[in-house]
C-alpha cells in the first residue's frame, strides 16, 4: 500500500505545544462512519456513550526517558568526548535498554557514556536508525531512581523542537491513572481525563477496565519507506489480565460498546483477540501493524487524538473509519483550528454498532 496516500499537509500552527486546561476542555471531532461529523468537547463524552459501554484505557506510566550527557574518552584519546542524547525506547533487562542515540555516528560498540550525575552507560550493540543497546552500571530500583533522578520527560520531537520540558510536563505529559512504569512515549489520548469526567461517565453506567502496553518512541514516528509492506514494526510490550478480560467479553456479551482510549488499548486488544471477538487474557511482546482492509475483532469507538501524517497511527484511523472519512475529518479539523498531536484536541471515532 502506498505511504503517500496517507500524507497530509498540516500548518505549523495547529501543533499544540501545551494541554487544554482544565483537561477535558479540550475540543473533540465525532466522526461516524457515514463521515457525518459534530463538533463538541471531551466534556460532552457523555452524550455519546450510554449505559453498558465500556472504556478500555492504557494505564502505563511513562518514565523520564532523554538522558543527556557524553561518550567518555576512548582509551589513549585525551579531552572530553563529544555530547550525546540518549532516548531509552524498550527495556531489555534488569539494566539493559534498547534507545536512540544522537548522534549515532560518534558511538561504536564498546563506548563508555556518561548520562547525568552518576548514571554510566556501554553501548553493547548498534543498529539501524541509530538505535543502540546499552548497558548501566547499576539496575532494577536502582537504575529506575537514577533515571527518574536525571532523565527529562521525553516530548515527541515536534514539541521538543519549539521549546524545552520543564516541570509542568511532569504533571501534564502523563494520564491520571498512570501506574504502571514503562512507558518513553504516553498514551496520549487519556490526557483529555479528569475525575469528574470519570465520575459522570460513571454514573451514567459507563465503566472502565485497563490493559497496559508500554509505548516506544518508534509507534509515532513518520513512516520511511514507499509502501507498508516494507515498514517494520518495533514491538511493546502488553498485557491483559484475567479481569479485564472478562470485563470485556461481559460487555460485549451483554449488547455493550467496548470504547478504546487511544491507539495503545486498541492494538492491544487487538493483539489479544481471537477471530470471535473474545478477548483472552495476553502478556507479552506485540507488533501488530493495522492498516486499512484489517478487520477489526475487538473495538466499537475510539477515542483518540489527531496524529502525523505517513504515521502508522493515521493509517490505524483510516484502517478503522476508511481513509476518505478521516481525510476529510482532518481536513474539517484544520480548518476549524483544532490543535493536533500529543497535547492536542481529541476524536472520537464511532463505527459499527452506533
Amino acid at each position: 500500500m502506498d505511504v503517500a496516500q496517507f500524507d497530509f499537509d498540516l500548518p505549523d500552527e495547529r501543533i499544540a505545544l501545551r494541554p487544554a486546561s482544565p483537561r477535558e476542555s479540550a475540543r473533540l471531532l465525532v466522526v461516524r462512519a457515514d463521515g457525518t461529523l459534530q463538533h463538541a468537547h471531551v466534556g460532552d463524552l457523555p452524550e455519546f456513550l450510554r449505559a453498558g459501554d465500556l472504556l478500555v484505557a492504557n494505564d502505563t506510566k511513562v518514565i523520564p526517558a532523554r538522558l543527556r550527557g557524553r561518550r567518555l574518552p576512548r582509551a589513549g584519546a585525551e579531552g572530553q568526548g563529544p555530547g550525546i542524547e540518549v532516548m531509552l525506547h524498550k527495556r531489555l533487562g534488569p539494566a539493559r535498554f534498547l534507545a536512540f542515540a544522537r548522534p549515532a555516528r560518534k558511538l561504536a560498540t564498546g563506548d563508555a557514556l556518561a548520562l547525568g550525575a552518576e548514571l554510566r552507560a556501554t553501548i553493547l550493540a548498534r543498529g539501524d536508525g541509530g538505535e543502540v543497546e546499552i548497558e548501566f552500571n547499576c539496575e532494577d530500583a536502582a537504575l529506575d531512581a537514577a533515571i527518574a533522578r536525571d532523565g527529562e520527560m521525553p516530548l515527541p520531537p515536534y514539541i521538543a523542537g519549539k521549546r524545552k520540558a520543564d516541570a509542568q510536563d511532569a504533571r501534564d505529559y502523563q494520564t491520571i491513572y498512570a501506574a504502571r512504569q514503562g512507558s518513553v512515549a504516553a498514551p496520549t489520548a487519556g490526557f483529555h481525563f479528569t475525575p469528574e469526567l470519570f465520575a459522570r461517565l460513571e454514573a451514567q453506567g459507563v465503566h472502565r477496565a485497563h490493559v497496559t502496553l508500554h509505548v516506544g518512541a518508534g509507534t509515532f514516528l513518520p513512516v520511511g519507506v514507499a509502501d507498508t509492506s516494507q515498514h517494520r514494526m518495533h514491538s511493546e510490550w502488553a498485557e491483559i489480565d484475567e479481569e479485564a478480560a472478562d470485563t470485556i467479553n461481559m460487555t460485549r456479551t451483554g449488547g455493550g460498546r467496548i470504547v478504546t482510549v487511544g491507539t495503545t488499548s486498541l492494538r492491544t486488544l487487538e493483539s489479544a483477540a481471537g477471530d470471535d471477538g473474545r478477548i483472552a487474557p495476553f502478556r507479552g511482546e506485540t507488533d501488530i501493524f493495522i492498516t486499512p482492509g484489517y478487520r477489526f475483532k475487538a473495538a466499537d469507538v475510539l477515542l483518540t487524538n489527531f496524529h502525523l501524517p505517513r504515521s502508522t497511527l493515521f493509517m490505524l484511523v483510516c484502517a478503522f473509519m476508511g481513509t476518505e472519512v478521516m481525510k476529510h475529518a482532518y481536513v474539517e479539523a484544520i480548518a476549524r483550528h483544532y490543535r493536533f498531536y500529543s497535547y492536542g484536541d481529541a476524536c472520537l471515532l464511532i463505527r459499527g454498532r452506533a
